[in-house]
Formats: structure tokens, sequence, C-alpha cells
């Protein structure tokens, strides 16, 4: 199953475009990119700083038939971007529960996750912000880039294409399998 692809240079947030889509009843699972967010958001209201160079992006599919509790989703996420980034970049990286990735306790990763209904349907939404080339400066919380690991430009293209694949292969598995089984499979990518 492909996700169709929408790639802007610069948004408020990706979610938000997430939102705009799925209130236009435009209901088939869509990955979203943005070169740039100027309000990107985190969890619990917190703003995510969103710099150019770095990787902003949103899949949004339909949960109105899935066997799997909405709020397990989280773990999975959060399994299956660490099992992408452990990968290609350092076997350090760690899951700071529950939608953070760290790299010596430096975050790398966010993961923001809602929820909306829309014509009887409920769908998950999932935004990804990845320090790839950049390290934001925050107040609140010590951070570091996937460049400062591997000590060389980090090819968003290459990433998101990664992690495009990754997703369709992991939204046709949720159709099938429980959560225990979509769990091993975000571990073993």
């Amino acid at each position: 199953m492909k996700l169709r692809s929408f790639k802007f240079k610069s948004v408020k947030s990706t979610n938000d475009i997430a939102h705009m889509l799925i209130k236009k009843k435009k209901f088939r699972p869509t990955i979203i990119l943005s070169e740039k967010q100027t309000k990107g958001r985190g969890t619990m209201g917190k703003k995510w700083i969103s710099k150019k160079g770095n990787l902003f992006l949103t899949i949004f599919f339909d949960m109105s038939n899935k066997k799997i509790d909405v709020k397990k989703f989280a773990v999975l996420n959060a399994y299956l971007l660490k099992s992408i980034l452990v990968k290609q970049f350092s076997k350090k990286i760690k899951i700071k529960w529950p939608n953070d990735l760290l790299f010596s306790g430096k975050k790398i990763c966010g993961i923001l996750q809602e929820t909306v209904i829309n014509k009887g349907k409920k769908f998950l939404i999932v935004g990804i912000g990845i320090n790839t080339n950049l390290d934001p400066t925050n107040s609140s919380f010590s951070s570091t880039s996937l460049k400062d690991i591997i000590k060389k430009n980090v090819d968003n293209k290459k990433l998101f294409i990664m992690i495009k694949k990754t997703y369709e292969k992991f939204i046709i598995k949720a159709n099938q399998n429980s959560f225990l089984e979509l769990k091993k499979f975000t571990q073993k990518i």
C-alpha cells in the first residue's frame, strides 16, 4: 500500500495539514513533508523548534478497523522510528517514553500522536520531527542531531523515503496483526 505524498517548502505544522486533509475528506493514508515548520508542536502544547535542514513529516491513516487500541500505537511508533535510526546511525539511540528518541541523553527525535474523528472514521496522525542536520537550542532540554553522531550531513530525502517505505509496510501489517506481532515487526526492521 502506497502512502500518498504531499511536500511543502514551509507550513505552520505538518500535523495541521493532516487535520485539514481529513476535514476535506481526503481519507487515503498520507505522508506530509515540509522543509520548515513555523509553528511545530510537541506534546502537551510544547513548541517543536523546526529549523530548515531537519526533517519534519506527518503520517495519517484510518484507524477505524484496526485491532489495536490507538494508545498502543505510541509505543509502536517509538519502536519503529528507533529501529530505522539505529540501523542507519547508531545503536546508542534510546527511547524516552512515550514520545522522544535520545542519543547520550540528548533529544534527536520527537513524536506527536493525535487522533481525529470525521464522518464516523477515526484517524491516527503521527507527527515526526528529527534533528537530522541541526540541533536546535531549547531551554527545557538538550538536543543533538544525527549529523553530530555520524560526523557528516544526513540526506533528508533518503531518510524520508526509508520512513515512508517502512510505514507503508507497517500500515498493512496493522490491519492484520496483534500488538505483540507489530511490536516484533518494529524491532526487526
